[in-house]
């Protein structure tokens, strides 16, 4: 691929032959999973509107790597099961990344991969048990408090996150189903402009397609910002979560185009986090820049995890 070129959804089975699909039960969830090679456990946990599908460029190359990729639909995705205990809390989605640590065997050498949803989840699985995990890569959400802090002083993100305000409203619950979830199309179209999603979202949609489904989906952002049902014992760990950074090395990366969270956000958080914390931008790519940016995104994540 030419420099600054930009993959297509459409180009995907040529990366997946070795990629299987398993379940296992991980705490309150059976979790179906997707996995490929052998090695340490390299967990990858993708956002919303995705799939674990998200990172079939990255998991061959994690696998060749020397890693055991292991990608799951994360809590209340279809295959996933849909919790019976109606919690989305952040916090949630660090301590189900942790028993799926423990369910699959894995041990101190383990890394953590994670995009939107999934950025502050393995941050916060890395704050609530850093003996699971040597190293901690974050995408397109920054560690730490910048986020919030962007929501007080900066207009344009808080325009950027309309959706997450309009979420809060019972409205959503129909307007994004309607039209097979043409709202989905819509939000892939903003967050990265020019990138042909059409394989992303088939996976998508199938995944949250059933209302119950997306009400789970939906359930992350009321758990965050309305009133959706919250676990008090996992409290301390989402206000950990909130201010405190993980100790392991951390490898950030931001889409210089992305159109869910500005460039100027990842600046901030740049400006305000530890020396262990890395950042690098991703030229000519925008929200889902695992998929518009591969081979760029890929060496950057196995270097980093090599040395």
């Amino acid at each position: 691929m030419a420099a600054g070129a930009r993959a297509s959804g459409r180009d995907s089975g040529a990366s997946t032959r070795d990629v299987h699909t398993r379940v296992v039960k991980a705490g309150e969830l059976d979790v179906t999973y997707l996995e490929c090679g052998e090695g340490p456990l390299a967990l990858c946990l993708h956002g919303f509107p995705d799939s674990p599908h998200t990172w079939r460029h990255l998991m061959p190359e994690l696998a060749a790597a020397g890693y055991r990729a292991v990608a799951p639909f994360m809590r209340g995705y279809a295959p996933t099961s849909v919790p019976s205990s109606g919690v989305y809390q952040t916090a949630a989605l660090s301590r189900d990344a942790n028993a799926l640590h423990e369910a699959l065997g894995g041990d101190e050498k383990a890394v953590i991969i994670g995009h939107d949803w999934g950025a502050p989840s393995v941050c916060g699985a890395a704050i609530d048990a850093p003996e699971r995990w040597s190293k901690v890569v974050s995408m397109a959400v920054p560690p730490g408090p910048a986020l919030g802090a962007a929501f007080l002083g900066n207009l344009a993100q808080v325009q950027r996150s309309w959706y997450m305000f309009f979420f809060q409203h019972g409205l959503s619950n129909h307007v994004v189903a309607a039209n097979d979830l043409a709202f989905i199309d819509m939000l892939w179209a903003q967050w990265s402009p020019g990138y042909v999603a059409s394989v992303d979202l088939a996976h998508v949609k199938s995944s949250l397609r059933e209302a119950a489904n997306l009400q789970a989906a939906l359930g992350y952002y009321r758990a965050t910002l309305g009133d959706g049902k919250r676990d008090p014992e996992l409290a301390e760990l989402q206000q950990r979560m909130g201010g405190e950074y993980p100790k392991q090395p951390v490898l950030y990366l931001h889409g210089e185009n992305d159109g869910c969270i500005g460039r100027e956000v990842a600046e901030a958080a740049r400006a305000m986090s530890p020396a262990n914390v890395r950042y690098e931008f991703i030229a000519d790519a925008g929200h889902f820049m695992q998929l518009e940016q591969p081979a760029r995104v890929n060496a950057l994540i196995v270097e980093f995890l090599r040395h």
